[in-house]
């Protein structure tokens, strides 16, 4: 779905090729359980080619009732094409004292690159 103009899964390419290197002319592996959709095997850095478009306005909802809740505010991200609007969410707050670092485009070297949110 998403094609960055490059995209660098740390680790990822070089464990593949050391699998093809390993397993050739050995009998096939069983299937391996599906990861759960939210879960990365490695991180991914997207870079884009130029500065995103200024944020779109978001009205805020009212935060869902009885949760530790912070507004995530939305943000462009580059598809490899083009810039696509991300809208905003509540993020659940893992402990009372943790403070939310929202995500953003910093200009490096060779294009934008996706700083992504965290907890801090």
């Amino acid at each position: 779905m998403f094609r960055p103009i490059r995209l660098a899964l740390l680790g990822l390419a070089a464990s593949a090729g050391l699998m093809l290197a390993t397993t050739a002319g050995a009998a096939p592996l069983p299937p391996t359980p599906a990861l759960p959709a939210m879960v990365w095997p490695a991180q991914a850095v997207i870079i884009a080619p130029s500065a995103p478009p200024p944020p779109r306005y978001e009205v805020v909802p009212a935060p869902p009732p009885q949760r530790y809740v912070v507004w995530d505010p939305g943000h462009w991200n580059w598809d490899g094409r083009g810039w696509i609007w991300v809208p905003g969410h509540y993020e659940d707050r893992p402990h009372p004292h943790a403070v939310w670092v929202v995500g953003h485009w910093a200009h490096r070297r060779g294009g934008w690159v996706w700083i992504p949110a965290h907890w801090r």
